[in-house]
């Protein structure tokens, strides 16, 4: 870690970094409260697309005082930890979820806990903890999912011996691209060779780059009012904003630009000010987002899925909760999955709390009621013993 990590991100007074060396190939910077008391309970904070530990800068305290000690690790990928491979054409197998599970554990087991009494992952953060609750629930305790709802590993084919194979459908992909208007869904987009160079080198820079891509998955922005979909066609899908489903040939950065907020919105923005936008513009712009994305690619393409559907028809069985804002369409950008995930994927979901006031930063919009919300699962789902 380098003096110029030291200055980028003010941390408050109760929270401080650590770094933790052979975790699973990485050296990992991690953010941690209530370390001063021996033997407490711990929580486990993991971060989302495009963010860091920083994120929970408003949540590890209030954890701390209720007698947890609070971890939040920079994932693979993001801001201070190291040993990742940041090339295109390196190792993208070692952006699987599987990784960043194990990294996970890594983690915990470093600074001396058996177990957790929660995961809560935010954004990909949520995929990442909702397989830790799956393969781990002996160490990983309780689960909560935030922006991301997780409705199981993907089935494998059933009974198909001395069948004939029915051609597959044309790919979403294809379909969206056959629209009027072609589109192209982000997370694919996210995969590509240019999404990297497209977003850190954006023509209204980095920082304003990131300004308006937070600004237009908040609650700030008056176009986010989300709802369920019915059937999940390429249509439905296309009266998503674009910046899920994006115009064909567009990248992220032409997307957000239109959508820009006013200097008096910046100024009003009390969730992000200024000095806390421009720790993410150093972080992003000494890393690039080339690690990030690695795991989009894994998570849409066929690397690394045999290893998921290895957990094929497993259900998560820790309690678990799903924290979004009202505003947010990470919710339900996936069709069905907020009510798999409720009905048949955690067979103890005890709720699902959509934030008014709050988009897809949750965590950051609405931190009080956030971790009010937060505090209440922990204390309904004590750890044993």
């Amino acid at each position: 870690m380098t003096s110029e990590d030291r200055e980028d991100i003010k941390l408050p007074g109760g929270i401080r970094k650590r770094s933790l060396a052979g975790i699973n190939g990485l050296t990992v910077n991690v953010l941690e409260a209530g370390y001063e008391t021996p033997a407490r309970p711990a929580v486990l904070l993991l971060h989302g697309f495009p963010d860091l530990a920083f994120s929970w800068r408003r949540t590890m305290l209030p954890l701390a005082a209720a007698g947890y000690h609070v971890i939040a690790p920079d994932q693979r990928g993001y801001g201070a930890t190291t040993g990742w491979d940041d090339r295109y054409d390196g190792d993208v197998a070692s952006f699987r979820t599987h990784s960043y599970a194990r990294d996970a554990l890594g983690v915990v087991e470093a600074l001396g806990h058996r177990s957790v009494a929660a995961v809560v992952g935010h954004d990909f953060g949520s995929m990442i903890a909702a397989y830790c609750a799956l393969v781990r629930p002996d160490v990983f305790r309780s689960l909560v999912m935030m922006s991301f709802p997780f409705d199981g590993p993907p089935a494998i084919p059933f009974d198909t011996a001395g069948k004939p194979s029915e051609p597959p459908p044309p790919s979403l992909a294809a379909q969206l691209a056959a629209l009027p208007r072609p589109r192209q869904d982000s997370m694919t987009w996210f995969g590509t060779p240019g999404a990297n160079a497209d977003m850190l080198h954006a023509p209204q820079g980095l920082h304003d780059f990131l300004r308006a891509y937070f600004h237009v998955k908040s609650a700030d922005w008056p176009a986010n009012q989300p709802h369920p979909l019915v059937t999940g066609s390429a249509a439905e899908l296309a009266t998503l904003p674009t910046y899920y489903i994006m115009d064909a040939g567009v990248g992220m950065a032409a997307t957000v630009a239109p959508d820009m907020p006013t200097p008096a919105e910046i100024a009003a923005n009390r969730w992000l000010p200024e000095a806390d936008l421009a720790a993410y513009t150093a972080a992003f712009g000494r890393t690039g987002f080339q690690g990030g994305l690695n795991w989009f690619r894994c998570h849409t393409g066929p690397i690394g899925r045999s290893e998921i559907e290895l957990f094929a028809g497993r259900s998560i069985d820790v309690p678990s909760r799903f924290i979004s804002g009202a505003a947010d369409w990470g919710t339900y950008r996936k069709p069905g999955a907020i009510e798999r995930m409720r009905t048949t994927t955690c067979t103890r979901m005890d709720g699902v709390h959509l934030i008014e006031g709050a988009g897809h930063w949750v965590q950051q919009e609405q931190p009080e009621r956030f971790n009010a919300i937060l505090l209440e699962f922990l204390r309904r789902h004590p750890v044993p013993g």
